[in-house]
């Protein structure tokens, strides 16, 4: 990470207050003044005596007037205790391909003049040049191991850990999760060292004051504080994203750094802003403490996490899909294709089934199956409870490992019928990227501001189900809308290169 020059605060506020003040005091002479101005020819009127203030009534009950008492967090209490168990961190990495120094002579073939003079840079230059970035850990427990976020310490080929007593040490990765960036890292500083409380981020409300402390661009141990303004926040980083969200400054620096509750716990790390300038606008997000508690055993014995995967593509539940599924709410994570020997295509799950239980944990939106399935244990055999067709149904699904699959969120635009459709061909399908035995009409129009185009529908997805009812041709298309007619929703499976989604259409618009 670079960061901008970091430039001295000016005195002008200060300037103008005083030029205010000075012009304040210059004008109330003359504002009393005009009282006692008259002109010829006015009469002198009598001024009317000032009506006495009424009296407000006193209460009946003086325990009304009590106003209630509200104490403040002592942070700086907080801030002289935790301090020194949050580190800075500063990292330097050598790109691989990074710029290459290149003489302007283009440095000539050997015995060329200007190659013998160009030839030392050259060999100096030729190695790349260094990145350097900074961000902030925390110490959790006496011996130096210390949580930070991946993308601090990603692909650094140096770490250096300095201290709140501006003690430094090289520091070596145990653990990293580029999925939840998060990672561990140890230093030997032959010394005890203080170490943080982690708590309890399921027991944090919206509302509660919570403090950061970070090295923002570079100034250490930077106290910030707000309130939790959000919980559970889906920000689009992964599926697996789960974050804190609140108002207390954090800017580039503050990664890997603590989130703090009142009683001087960690609930979280400090991970991601929301910014269209690059600083803080009171809209940060932090991974909970408790995601990274259930990560530490794996982190510090494997290096790794290891999840579990079921194999299912999946999407949000909208209130159209579920009228045309016949779910009685629009809660749930709708199958929109399984992966082929896939966990969840062994135990029976099928495209359009809307899973809304796992391990007797309720589904209530999409985003929640992933980090469900993530926590669960590999091997183990969990019961799955569906809605299909209308009918809901139990199947049992082991639960397999995930490697270099993952369980992906697509999701359609289900709003709201300008649709022109004709036969896949082989050739069709070869030219747009779809797999040449796929059977199904190609959308070749889509008429701008239709209730097609509100669903999403775009030219080149190929429709194979309406109302789910498979359409292999044009025929057997039209004749699934028949069926449909009268219908509030149409239903659409279609494949948009490799991903299989549902649209639902609403054809009265």
């Amino acid at each position: 990470m670079h960061h901008p020059r970091f430039r001295r605060p000016t005195l002008r506020l200060a300037r103008a207050r005083l030029v205010t003040a000075t012009a304040a005091l210059l004008l109330l002479p003359i504002a009393f003044s005009a009282r006692a101005i008259s002109f010829w020819g006015d009469e002198a009127e009598p001024t009317p005596a000032r009506p006495a203030a009424p009296q407000p009534a006193a209460p009946a009950d003086a325990a009304q007037l009590d106003a209630p008492t509200v104490t403040l967090p002592n942070f700086a209490a907080l801030a002289r205790r935790l301090s020194p168990e949050v580190v800075n961190i500063s990292t330097t990495i050598t790109p691989a391909s990074g710029p290459q120094f290149r003489s302007p002579f283009g440095g000539g073939p050997e015995g060329d003049p200007f190659h013998e003079f160009w030839e030392p840079f050259e060999k100096h230059f030729r190695r790349g040049f260094k990145q350097r970035s900074l961000g902030s850990g925390f110490i959790i427990d006496r011996s130096g191991t210390i949580l930070t976020n991946n993308h601090v310490v990603e692909n650094a080929d140096e770490i250096v850990v300095r201290l709140s007593n501006q003690k430094e040490f090289k520091a070596t990765v145990v653990g990293r999760d580029s999925k939840t960036d998060v990672a561990v890292i140890k230093i030997e500083a032959g010394e005890e060292l203080n170490a943080v409380t982690l708590g309890d981020s399921d027991k944090l409300e919206v509302g509660e004051w919570v403090m950061a402390i970070g090295n923002p661009f570079g100034l250490e141990n930077t106290i910030t504080a707000g309130i939790v303004s959000g919980k559970s926040r889906f920000i689009g980083q992964g599926s697996y994203d789960d974050f804190i969200q609140t108002d207390a400054a954090i800017n580039p620096g503050n990664s890997g750094g603590p989130l703090v509750n009142v009683r001087g716990e960690v609930v979280g790390i400090n991970s991601a802003i929301f910014s269209r300038t690059g600083g803080n606008i009171g809209i940060g997000f932090a991974i909970p403490i408790n995601l990274v508690k259930e990560l530490l055993p794996q982190l510090r014995e494997k290096g790794k996490v290891v999840r579990g995967w079921l194999g299912v593509y999946i999407q949000k539940v909208t209130p159209e899909i579920a009228e045309s599924l016949g779910v009685p709410d629009p809660q749930g994570a709708l199958v929109a294709d399984l992966m082929r020997d896939s966990p969840a295509a062994k135990g029976g799950l099928q495209v359009g089934d809307v899973i809304v239980e796992f391990d007797g944990q309720p589904i209530n939106e999409s985003n929640d199956l992933p980090l469900l399935v993530a926590r669960t244990t590999v091997g183990k055999k969990v019961k799955v409870k569906i809605i299909r067709r209308g009918d809901e149904k139990m199947l049992t699904v082991e639960v397999g490992e995930l490697k270099d699959e993952e369980v992906a969120a697509s999701s359609g635009k289900a709003e709201d019928f300008g649709l022109s459709v004709q036969n896949l061909t082989p050739e069709i399908a070869e030219s747009i990227g779809v797999d040449p035995e796929t059977r199904g009409v190609v959308v070749v129009g889509v008429e701008p501001g239709s209730a097609a185009d509100e669903a999403g529908l775009r030219r080149g997805d190929v429709v194979l189900e309406v109302n789910r009812e498979p359409v292999e041709t044009l025929a057997a298309y039209k004749k699934a809308l028949e069926n449909a007619a009268g219908k509030k929703n149409l239903l659409f499976l279609v494949r948009r290169g490799d991903n299989t989604i549902f649209l639902a259409v609403k054809p009265g618009k």
